[in-house]
């Protein structure tokens, strides 16, 4: 059983602190900021989910697994709730799982396999899981067929930017690494048979990497640095990508549009000044005179929202409910730019996930919260503190990334939330949404290489196969996953 001697956990945490900096933003910076009263000020965590017929339910509060079950073995069984694995691939797994059916009809999925080289590299390759993102023939579900692997440089480490757009049947990245590498962008097309990819172009067009957006038209690339800058690449001409906009002096995440590719949904990671990062939250942004091709393009910021547990912003995904149009946002990780934060990670604030109302983009605000109660304050003072993984910054009770099944009436939104696995929620009612499902599959032993902590590592956007009631997404530390609803979420499926 791997768990990792309370003597090595220091050195491990200077470690965990310097890879996860480098992962997300790059740089440390202070964010100041008092935490006196936050907890009577944090959203309440979500009532656990009612588990049907064929559950095997977590032991403890809702999300945590308790090192007591690494102990006893239950661990090694799993957790799930309305929800059973319909199929497994590979050992490894990133930030993005996406899904895409062809012009024949052929259907495929794309993942990345390492969070950020070079990690997991030799332990891939002795797996058979290979590098780069990996395409697997997902025709028959139940027996997935990887037939390539994509390890030009963007696709050897896109970080956070891999992304699709299923108008026109393109796979695209941003290269990222620690200190966000060389720009390199490369595109695929996949509309002909997304089973073997044709590469398009790779060239510096990013100028920086992390993550991305991707104008729904698929004529617009967008690259964020995370530390830095904001690129707009006019892709058009696939092979032929240029740049059309930089803007640089901006911490922005995740980039998500509007369906008319005006308004940029921005993960506003802060605003660096004399006294560090503040002001992270949601930032709206007229993209207008972009989708245009104005010359010389202004991108005016429409407004920006905050909220009081805000950890690191991740992403904003689009959606409508009755025409009304809301995002549905989601914070990464611990808060690790305060004080009290980076001196005990246990008591660090969880921004997990909520729902924005964004009818008025001028106006946005909170209209629900989305949490685990592992994700409360006071469960992060108590026992969590020792349970496999949750001590490590770039692990622990938190979230990372959410994904909806359509941006029209979503009944659903699921998230992968690192150690608690998967979970999906009921978002009909905006104020009031649910959890409604649950499956996570816990490293407890491994004979890897690069020694994953043990636990749960679930950081990729799922993907939904919307016909067979099923949600995709990754593992870092055991790979692909499909996970078919079952129950009551399984009616809730559309």
């Amino acid at each position: 059983m791997t768990v990792l001697p309370a003597r090595h956990r220091s050195e491990w945490l200077r470690l965990g602190l310097i890879v996860t900096i480098c992962a997300t933003i790059g740089v440390l910076l202070i964010w100041p900021g008092s935490s006196e009263g936050a907890e009577a000020a944090f959203p309440k965590a979500l009532a656990k989910p009612h588990c049907g017929p064929g559950a095997h339910p977590e032991t403890s509060i809702d999300g945590r697994v308790p090192l007591a079950d690494f102990r006893s073995g239950r661990a090694a069984k799993g957790y799930r709730c309305n929800t059973v694995q319909v199929s497994h691939q590979g050992a490894s797994g990133g930030f993005k799982v996406i899904r895409y059916t062809d012009v024949h009809g052929n259907t495929c999925a794309y993942y990345d396999s390492t969070l950020t080289l070079p990690k997991d590299v030799l332990a891939n390759l002795i797996s058979g899981d290979g590098l780069g993102v990996v395409v697997l023939d997902m025709n028959d579900p139940r027996h997935p067929r990887k037939t390539a692997n994509l390890t030009t440089p963007a696709m050897l480490s896109p970080h956070e930017s891999l992304l699709l757009n299923t108008r026109r049947g393109l796979l695209a990245a941003d290269m990222g690494t620690a200190a966000t590498a060389p720009g390199f962008f490369d595109i695929y097309d996949v509309h002909n048979d997304c089973r073997h990819p044709q590469l398009m172009s790779s060239t510096l067009s990013a100028i920086l990497g992390h993550e991305s957006g991707f104008a729904p038209d698929g004529k617009t690339f967008y690259a964020s640095s995370a530390t830095a800058s904001l690129v707009a690449i006019d892709v058009t001409n696939p092979r032929q990508p240029r740049t059309i906009f930089t803007q640089f002096g901006v911490q922005y995440h995740g980039l998500r549009l509007s369906d008319d590719g005006r308004t940029m949904y921005v993960a506003n990671i802060g605003t660096v000044g004399l006294g560090g990062i503040t002001d992270g939250g949601l930032r709206i942004l007229d993209v207008s005179q972009i989708q245009d091709r104005t010359p010389n393009p202004s991108v005016p910021v429409r407004s920006s929202l905050s909220w009081r547990e805000v950890s690191i912003p991740q992403v904003a995904e689009p959606f409508t409910r009755n025409g009304h149009h809301y995002v549905f946002e989601v914070d990464e990780f611990v808060d690790l730019f305060t004080l009290k934060g980076l001196s005990n990670l246990n008591q660090a604030s969880v921004g997990a996930a909520r729902i924005i109302d964004v009818q008025d983009p001028r106006h946005p605000r909170v209209v629900s919260n989305i949490r685990l109660r592992v994700q409360q304050p006071d469960a992060r003072r108590g026992a969590e503190k020792d349970d496999p993984g949750a001590w490590f910054p770039a692990q622990g009770y938190a979230a990372h990334y959410c994904s909806m099944p359509t941006r029209t009436n979503p009944n659903l939104a699921a998230c992968s939330m690192i150690l608690s696995g998967l979970r999906v929620f009921d978002i009909r009612d905006v104020k009031h949404p649910r959890e409604v499902a649950y499956f996570n599959k816990p490293l407890v032993s491994s004979t890897r290489l690069t020694i994953p902590l043990p636990g749960g590592y679930a950081m990729s956007q799922p993907a939904w196969d919307r016909k067979r009631k099923s949600i995709w997404y990754s593992d870092v530390n055991s790979g692909f996953y499909d996970v078919k609803l079952t129950n009551r979420a399984a009616a809730l499926m559309n």
